[in-house]
């Protein structure tokens, strides 16, 4: 019996490995990029015609090969990255396989002309379908020229089964935009039949991201910057009020390689958290740089796709980068941000043995001594004539035994003077029900050297949105048609959407009223007949007690009719069908009342009650509808992620200014 296996041809070997590395004019685009980078290229210019199909032209300004370096180019694994196993765990470079111009060459006519710097004439190299043509000597600048022409043009059934041209030519583009980014430090330009389409001069890396991306980008960039034993993290992420339902400006890089994550895109995804809707994408331009002995990168034939030794650390680098960056713009509450003196914790590595840390202590310490200070004791230099200050075990200023707090300073006085006086006099009184905390912040403003520090709480520290004070106050509201109000805001000029305003406000009163198991009902003039389906029907009836709750009064009528004969304060009455289809999707899923069903169910109400909003406010409305606002937990996103404040900057209007 005959042998069946045999070898196969090292053309036809190559013309299979084609298939894997280069699957269409796109991939033999980043492969030469690629190799006119590692060649030390300043600039790249490319070149396509007919969507890549019918050539393919590089132009570098690298290094160049010498005669025999650029016939060898051409044989499978044939490399001047890597000489061993071990090397490609060590990786500074894009190509390291030797498969790329191999694979190129067996699938397409190529020419290489090169020449490097000191040589007088370089050297014109050409292979046709996998097989070696001529070498000849030529005039030629230093570096590398490579035309790939008529690509599958021996593999019919490959050739037949490309994308069209149009979209050949967009794959091309996404692919330079990689590199690109990737790159600022290059110059470069994309023709497409000899059109230019990319002018890139060598920039920063916000430059580059808004010459590939557009200016439209360039006020919606935040600077992402962690430093970690493990990784480090720089680019930009956009604003939330900038995330889109479809957005294709999404970048993730390591070690100067593009690359797919969706376990790393879930990272940034969970920073924007409730600050941009459900189906929304922020943008983001992010790169990692990472020992390359943590990483493979020889896992995919495009080597698109990237292993990590430490995935989920770097999960967490990812999360906790992109979230800071949104908290110090004032997307996200953070308390501090100070990072002098912080202590860098690792990650727990498996069987690592980690030792007991020394116990500090200071021998010389007596607090019996004279020169010793209780640092609970009030400061000599501050008088307090006519307060009663409790000493070590109250941490609260008390004024039962002088004056009250005020609000402002006395007229027509200054320093210590105006600020401590003796006579009650010189202090206004407080306000039935208002926060004591804010005077005491105002007086401790007068006290000049000898300030008292207050401490706000928690909840208002936590409200820091646009860099604002902790108790945000709106003044000089202008109504705008539209549904826009402008209006100043810590000194600076922004504009509020009254209908996100409005959702936000509502949705706090339905929380407040969900949580006390009770909502306010307005009874219909006409009762509106609904026909719900046998599951919506059952569903309604099984919790006609908490719709009740909310302010609905329903008569089931029977066979999938009700009759809805009052609803929820300021939901309109055009809205109660899809209203009470998105509250019995929200009872649908199985969680508590107390829980994520109540916000969602608040959310919904907020929606739709906000609808109704008019369209241009009185100024006395305005007005109460941004104290209202400035109330709120958050007067910055509505419920849904939406942006309600909009700053106006002096560089917006002076960009519409000219």
């Amino acid at each position: 019996m005959a042998d069946r296996i045999r070898l196969l041809p090292e053309v036809v070997a190559n013309q299979i490995a084609a298939g894997e590395v280069v699957n269409r004019p796109a991939s033999v685009v980043k492969e030469m990029m690629e190799n006119a980078i590692d060649a030390g290229a300043r600039s790249v210019k490319v070149n396509f015609r007919d969507g890549g199909k019918d050539l393919i032209q590089i132009v570098d300004d690298g290094c160049g090969m010498s005669p025999i370096d650029a016939r060898m180019a051409f044989d499978r694994h044939a490399t001047s990255k890597i000489s061993s196993v071990d090397d490609i765990y060590a990786l500074q470079t894009f190509g390291f396989r030797g498969e790329a111009l191999a694979s190129i060459a067996a699938v397409a006519q190529v020419e290489l002309r090169t020449r490097q710097q000191g040589d007088e004439l370089g050297t014109v190299t050409e292979i046709n379908g996998g097989q070696f043509v001529a070498q000849n000597p030529v005039m030629c600048p230093v570096g590398s020229q490579f035309f790939v022409r008529n690509l599958f043009y021996n593999v019919p059934a490959r050739r037949r089964f490309l994308d069209k041209s149009t979209t050949s030519a967009a794959q091309i583009k996404t692919e330079f935009q990689r590199v690109a980014l990737c790159n600022p430090q290059i110059a470069f330009e994309l023709f497409a039949n000899d059109v230019p389409l990319y002018t890139l001069a060598a920039t920063t890396l916000a430059g580059r991201i808004v010459d590939v991306v557009g200016r439209h980008i360039k006020q919606n960039l935040l600077e992402v910057d962690a430093q970690t034993s493990i990784a480090s993290l720089a680019g930009y992420v956009g604003r939330p009020a900038a995330a889109k339902r479809r957005n294709t400006e999404q970048y993730l890089f390591v070690n100067g390689r593009y690359f797919k994550s969706p376990y790393l895109s879930s990272a940034i995804l969970k920073a924007y958290e409730k600050l941009i809707p459900e189906s929304a994408q922020p943008s983001y331009f992010l790169y990692l740089t990472i020992d390359p002995a943590r990483i493979d990168v020889n896992v995919h034939p495009q080597k698109t796709e990237v292993k990590f030794a430490d995935e989920e650390a770097v999960w967490q680098i990812v999360h906790a980068a992109v979230r800071e960056t949104l908290a110090k713009t004032g997307a996200v509450p953070l308390m501090d941000f100070d990072r002098e003196g912080s202590v860098e914790i690792p990650p727990l590595t498996k069987g690592a043995v980690y030792g007991e840390p020394r116990a500090m202590s200071n021998s010389d310490y007596n607090p019996f001594r004279e020169e010793y200070i209780d640092p609970s004791a009030p400061d000599p230099n501050v008088d307090f004539a006519g307060f009663d200050v409790p000493y070590a075990g109250d941490s609260a200023l008390s004024d039962a035994a002088g004056p009250a707090w005020g609000g402002g300073t006395a007229s027509g006085r200054s320093g210590h003077a105006s600020a401590f006086g003796n006579g009650a006099d010189e202090f206004e009184e407080i306000p039935s029900g208002s926060d004591p905390g804010a005077g005491i912040a105002n007086w401790g403003a007068h006290c000049g050297e000898s300030t008292l520090e207050f401490i706000p709480s928690q909840a208002a520290a936590e409200q820091q949105r646009l860099g604002v004070e902790q108790r945000p106050e709106f003044s000089d509201p202008l109504p705008l048609a539209g549904g826009y109000v402008a209006a100043l805001l810590g000194g600076r000029l922004v504009v509020v959407d009254v209908r996100r305003a409005r959702e936000r406000i509502l949705y706090e009163d339905y929380l407040r009223m969900l949580g006390h198991g009770s909502s306010v009902s307005q009874q219909l003039l006409f009762p509106e007949r609904l026909v719900l389906s046998a599951d919506e029907y059952a569903l309604l009836e099984e919790h006609a007690v908490e719709f009740a709750a909310l302010g609905f009064d329903i008569e089931f009528a029977g066979e999938g009719a009700i009759g809805v004969r009052g609803t929820p304060a300021d939901i309109p009455a055009d809205t109660i069908d899809q209203l009470l289809y998105e509250l019995l999707q929200a009872f649908a899923t199985p969680v508590n009342l107390g829980d994520v069903r109540r916000e969602k169910i608040a959310a919904v109400l907020a929606r739709q009650g906000a609808k109704c909003s008019p369209g241009m406010l009185a100024r006395e409305q305005a007005e109460a509808l941004l104290g209202q606002l400035a109330a709120t937990a958050d007067f910055s996103f509505s419920p849904s992620g939406k942006a309600i404040v909009a700053e106006i900057t002096p560089e917006d209007i002076r960009a519409k200014l000219g």
